[in-house]
């Protein structure tokens, strides 16, 4: 997969849904009805970041929620490329981009999010042929002023701001015309994963799913 297939893949998903859910899955009962907790909230395209032992196993039972498209977070190494596929992730999020990352996800045909922070990342990205990019950490990096700003010398590259993103700032972000969505964890709190609370998160899905763009 060439990078503009993967970019173009990489819009077509930020296209599905205002937020795209950042999940950590700390307990593997939880993952199926978590998922499907947000795909019926109206929020499809899921990504489960590869930080807990759990993660890979939560990816494979994930993707067997109709409906539903999971991806693998804070993929950073070609075995984590190789891993996350075999557990049956449709994408990859990474939180930067090396050469190495981007040759094993082209080789794998698995669509990249890569990450950039500054207009010197975003522009080696655009290079390679990578028009959807990750913005991350976005509020450490200047927030939605920072975006906007990045995005007018360069607007043929379209973003997803993630780090720090929450309902208090989400819309400053979706109002930019180059977000196509943004990632956010605050969709499934760790209180309501705690107790199992599956219908207060189908219900802050249903809320972000709503959100203007």
């Amino acid at each position: 997969m060439t990078p503009q297939e993967m970019s173009a893949k990489a819009l077509e998903l930020c296209r599905m849904a205002p937020v795209i859910p950042v999940i950590v899955v700390e307990d593997i009962a939880h993952a199926r009805p978590l998922a499907e907790a947000l795909v019926k909230g109206g929020l499809p395209v899921l990504e489960v970041t590869l930080r807990t032992p759990q993660a890979l196993d939560a990816i494979r039972e994930m993707a067997q929620v109709p409906g539903g498209v999971v991806g693998a977070g804070t993929v950073l190494t070609p075995q984590d490329v190789e891993n996350a596929k075999a557990a049956g992730a449709q994408f990859a999020v990474s939180p930067g981009a090396t050469d190495r990352l981007l040759d094993a996800c082209e080789a794998a045909d698995l669509p990249l999010l890569p990450g950039a922070a500054t207009a010197t990342e975003a522009m080696r990205l655009l290079e390679r042929g990578y028009s959807t990019q990750k913005f991350f950490p976005a509020e450490a990096s200047g927030g939605a002023p920072a975006l906007k700003a990045i995005g007018a010398p360069l607007p043929q590259i379209t973003f997803c701001p993630t780090g720090g993103v929450s309902t208090k700032n989400v819309a400053d972000y979706l109002a930019l015309p180059n977000v196509a969505c943004v990632g956010g964890s605050w969709v499934a709190p760790k209180e309501a994963l705690a107790k199992g609370d599956w219908a207060s998160i189908e219900a802050l899905a249903r809320a972000a799913a709503t959100l203007p763009r």
